[in-house]
């Protein structure tokens, strides 16, 4: 288990499991559990998806970053945004004191979990395609993760005990 200093955070694309696994995890191993996107809501006063329709895919990042920046916690799992990791400033401030761990999902399954993504409030370029997404920010995953885990074909009981094997 992570000591009483650090934190787990969880990061991938919409669709992963970040919320859900990181419920199961926070309980396997006595943490709390936060999630941001509930966090950048209650501190915009509005949806995810609102914040996108209103001010754009760039305001919502910003919000994150802000929000992700402010976060000073220890003996956390910290379910992200799928685009948190847009910000250096934001994962060089969650690495400071966490294990960051990103969940890792085909293109397919993406599609499969998460349906019509225009209601996600995923923040991503009104040009750009959900596969153009996935392949930009899998770049950016890998580079922060300090601990990859391929969810695809696993439970969330497997993924969580995957965690705790490499990451606690």
């Amino acid at each position: 288990m992570p000591s009483p200093l650090n934190n787990v955070v969880l990061i991938g694309m919409p669709g992963s499991g970040k919320s859900t696994v990181g419920v199961v995890l926070a309980k396997a191993a006595a943490l709390a559990f936060m999630d941001t996107d509930l966090l950048i809501q209650s501190h915009a006063g509005e949806s995810l998806q609102s914040i996108v329709d209103g001010r754009g895919y760039e305001a919502l990042r910003r919000v994150e970053e802000q929000v992700l920046c402010n976060l000073d916690v220890a003996g956390h799992v910290i379910a992200t945004g799928g685009s948190a990791v847009y910000s250096e400033r934001a994962m060089q401030h969650l690495k400071r004191n966490s294990v960051i761990v990103f969940l890792d999902i085909s293109m397919a399954a993406v599609r499969q979990r998460i349906g019509d993504f225009s209601l996600r409030g995923i923040s991503k370029r009104p040009d750009q395609t959900l596969e153009e997404l996935f392949a930009e920010r899998r770049i950016l995953y890998t580079r922060y993760a300090d601990v990859v885990v391929h969810c695809e074909h696993k439970t969330q009981d497997q993924v969580c005990e995957e965690i705790l094997l490499k990451a606690c």
